[in-house]
């Protein structure tokens, strides 16, 4: 076979219409997958403020087996990281870093005395509304 055939096969390169099928399978494929990935990270987000909200009731717990008492509405969840004033035996911080916001970057809500418990500690989810279905849906100690 004569070298200039062999020479000009190799620097063909791809043809517009190669490139569009590639472009248009990356597509459907980019299709398919991103709703099943962002939907993960979703129920990841719950997940993580279902943690926080479980790791600050274990931390105000503690508080009140030190206090005798949880923190009022008032004091909110700072108490955990600073002594209010009028608390001669707090014990704390109770918190190794400050107080998270929620995965959202809203600060959690917190009640005392609670509506639905003792306590009420809750996210608003993403939308940061009450109420909501699905990931707008508040994410709650009851």
């Amino acid at each position: 076979m004569p070298t200039r055939f062999v020479r000009a096969a190799a620097s063909r390169g791809f043809t517009l219409l190669e490139l569009l099928v590639v472009l248009v399978i990356l597509g459907l494929l980019a299709g398919y997958v991103a709703p099943k990935y962002f939907s993960q990270v979703g129920k990841s987000e719950v997940k993580t403020a279902r943690a926080q909200i479980d790791a600050l009731e274990k931390a105000l717990d503690q508080y009140r087996i030190d206090t005798g008492r949880y923190p009022n509405t008032e004091q909110g969840l700072a108490a955990l990281n600073v002594r209010p004033a009028d608390e001669p035996r707090w014990d704390g911080p109770y918190l190794r870093k400050a107080v998270p916001n929620d995965p959202w970057g809203k600060p959690y809500q917190y009640r005392m005395p609670g509506e639905h418990g003792e306590l009420d500690l809750f996210s608003f989810g993403r939308d940061g509304q009450s109420g909501g279905t699905g990931e707008n849906a508040d994410v709650t100690n009851w």
